[in-house]
């Protein structure tokens, strides 16, 4: 499959690697540099971005009828304008908070937690992440959808970013940038008597960029608008 690489900086050259080890070939390498020639002749195209040019490269791909997978996070108050002009123009796109096949096993298991706590009484709920220096948006994409997804199952109806003040209807997250830093998410509950977490640790970027290729893989000759969930089968 032809890609259009829609972003080439660290995610976007991981990417590369992985696709054209998997036999596939990168057509178009966009930059700020550059502009989206190319972009037609191309299967699939995988945004990696920055917040303020994913608009752009998603609406661009979908109006040249091409599929696009975007895991460009700090935009998504426009995410209900993409949506609808896929649906317009008869497209696919696909977003995720994170393509790594860990996480989104995490995303399950932190929602099942969720439920199981809701069912007691005295635990208080905190998020913490953890990312390199470059990160541009906080809290990550990730732990907005671990906090989304802890809301939706329990009494909590809103995410605080540390150190604002916090109600006991806040889910406070920390977020920490550090240089190198892959991507760390934990998820602790602590009462009076004890403390329950999960975690998860990316120990490099590879896994995100495979889950990105792979649902690249998937969204050939599909349309509509999907999440990682429809690749993955996990169902609701």
């Amino acid at each position: 499959m032809k890609i259009a690489l829609l972003g080439y900086g660290k995610m976007g050259q991981e990417i590369e690697k992985i696709a054209t080890a998997r036999g596939h070939e990168v057509i178009l390498r966009k930059t700020e540099n550059n502009n989206f020639d190319g972009l037609k002749n191309a299967d699939v195209a995988i945004d990696f971005s920055v917040p303020t040019a994913a608009i752009t490269n998603i609406s661009a791909a979908i109006n040249d009828n091409v599929p696009v997978v975007s895991g460009t996070t700090g935009w998504l108050d426009d995410y209900g304008a993409i949506t609808e002009l896929c649906q317009n123009k008869n497209g696919a796109f696909l977003y995720a908070s994170n393509f790594s096949l860990g996480v989104n096993i995490f995303f399950e298991l932190n929602k099942k937690l969720a439920q199981l706590i809701n069912q007691t009484d005295g635990y208080r709920v905190e998020v913490e992440e953890i990312h390199h220096t470059q990160k541009l948006d906080a809290p990550s994409g990730t732990a907005i959808t671990l906090t989304q997804d802890i809301i939706a199952n329990t009494h909590y109806n809103n995410w605080v970013l540390m150190p604002d003040e916090v109600t006991e209807n806040d889910i406070p997250i920390t977020a920490k940038r550090i240089e190198k830093a892959p991507g760390t998410h934990s998820i602790t509950y602590t009462s009076e008597v004890d403390k329950i977490s999960i975690e998860h640790e990316a120990f490099s970027r590879q896994g995100f960029a495979l889950g990105a290729v792979i649902a690249a893989e998937w969204l050939i000759g599909k349309k509509g608008v999907f999440s990682m969930k429809d690749v993955l089968g996990l169902g609701n």
